[in-house]
């Protein structure tokens, strides 16, 4: 099975910062990490391939810091990884993104499936897997936490919903976005890493790629006018008492009067 993970290359999200003034969104310096859901992705392909064979490309958009990504998913055992790098890619949205990476993954050829991470830990609005899965034409099922089963045609996951799961049958090709509840990510090993470290990983331009540039960057369909701090969080009450039972008697009268219970 031909096996492709989109992956990103995220910032330290402790270190993302609000200016007030400007309403925008300031970003640390440095290369950053690998998007933590992506690892579930990396890791379901790296098992799939265990079992059934295959290849496994790992496809990011970005620019040169991105290969700090791709050379980690190399390191964890991926066979090829591409970057697509493009002035012209800075600054798009979800939309543009997906539609960037499906232009990549037309590139590389033929693949049976596409994972993904849920969402990215900066722009977090898991806009990108089901975008890709549009421009491809292919199957999708999105939030998977566990791939039930596999032939050479189709197979059965179960994706995550607010009341449980849904068994969905999905015939190839088809794109995956994955939760962590699928698996244990690994890590990656010392001869792994000095491959990955030696390891040249192509560049393609949107002209590589005969993508549209006037669908992307500032000219995405989405943009962020404003960006703020989220307001503090009220005080909240303190419910005391003499003894544990005289406090859970006053908080369950709480609960009773505001109709919670």
């Amino acid at each position: 099975m031909n096996i492709i993970v989109c992956v990103k290359q995220v910032p330290e999200i402790a270190l993302i910062k609000v200016d007030e003034a400007s309403g925008k969104v300031v970003y640390p310096q440095g290369p950053g990490v690998i998007n933590p859901s992506d690892s579930y992705a990396l890791e379901e392909a790296l098992q799939i391939r265990e079992k059934s064979g295959g290849k496994i490309t790992a496809i990011s958009v970005g620019g040169k810091e991105t290969e700090v990504a791709l050379k980690e998913a190399l390191a964890l055992g991926v066979d090829e990884a591409v970057c697509l790098d493009d002035p012209a890619f800075e600054g798009s949205d979800g939309q543009a993104i997906g539609f960037i990476l499906s232009k990549g993954i037309e590139k590389i050829g033929e693949y049976d499936l596409v994972l993904c991470g849920k969402q990215a830990i900066d722009s977090d609005n898991a806009m990108v897997a089901p975008a890709v899965a549009e421009n491809l034409g292919a199957a999708q099922a999105m939030f998977v936490r566990k791939v039930e089963s596999y032939d050479s045609d189709k197979m059965v996951v179960q994706r995550t919903t607010e009341d449980g799961y849904d068994t969905c049958e999905l015939a190839f090709p088809a794109v995956l976005s994955v939760v962590k509840e699928l698996n244990e990510p690994r890590l990656p090993s010392l001869k792994g890493k000095m491959k990955a470290k030696k390891a040249t990983i192509p560049h393609w331009s949107a002209a590589d790629l005969g993508v549209d540039t006037a669908v992307t960057g500032a000219s995405s369909p989405s943009s962020i006018d404003k960006a703020a701090k989220p307001p503090p969080r009220p005080q909240g009450e303190m419910i005391t008492g003499e003894t544990p039972e005289e406090i859970a008697d006053k908080l369950f009268r709480k609960l009773r009067e505001n109709q919670v219970i």
